[in-house]
C-alpha cells in the first residue's frame, strides 16, 4: 500500500502564474495600447475624409448623370433626394441614381448639400460639412 507522500510524488505538479508575472504581462499590454490607440484613431478620421471625398465625386457623378438624361438645368429648387426616386416617382429617366437613403450622408451622419450655383465648380458643388459639422469651415469637403 502507498503512503500519501508517495501518491503526491506521482501527480503532475500544478504550475500557476506568479503575481509578479501577471503584473509584467499587464504591464506590456498596457504600454503597446498606449502607443498603439492614437495612430489607430488618427486612421479612423483619415478613412471618414476619403470616404467623404469619394462620397461627393460619386454624388456629383449622379447629378450629372440627372441632368443629362432629363436635359435640364439645375436650379435652386433640385434636392439630392430626387436622385433616390424611380422615374414613375418623379426621379429622372434613368432613375434611381443613388441606391439608398445612406448614400446622402456623410460618414459623420450628416447629409450632403448641394450648392447651385457652385463656388468651385461652375454649376454645383456637392458639400459634406464634416467632422464638425458646421458650414464654411476647414474640414469641409467639396467634389
Amino acid at each position: 500500500m502507498k503512503t500519501r507522500n508517495q501518491m503526491r510524488k506521482n501527480r503532475p505538479v500544478r504550475r500557476a502564474f506568479t503575481l509578479i508575472e501577471i503584473i509584467v504581462v499587464v504591464t506590456i499590454i498596457a504600454l503597446l495600447a498606449a502607443v498603439i490607440a492614437p495612430r489607430l484613431f488618427g486612421r479612423i478620421d483619415w478613412a471618414k475624409e476619403n470616404a467623404a471625398r469619394a462620397d461627393v465625386k460619386s454624388i456629383a457623378l449622379a447629378v450629372t448623370a440627372y441632368t443629362m438624361d432629363a436635359s435640364i438645368q439645375l436650379n435652386d429648387g433640385f434636392d439630392l433626394n430626387d436622385l433616390l426616386l424611380p422615374p414613375d416617382d418623379g426621379g429622372g429617366p434613368e432613375g434611381p441614381y443613388l441606391k439608398k437613403n445612406d448614400d446622402l450622408f456623410d460618414p459623420w451622419k450628416n447629409a450632403y448639400v448641394i450648392r447651385i450655383p457652385g463656388e468651385v465648380n461652375y454649376d454645383f458643388d456637392i458639400i459634406s460639412i464634416g467632422k464638425d459639422g458646421q458650414f464654411g469651415t476647414e474640414d469641409d469637403i467639396t467634389n
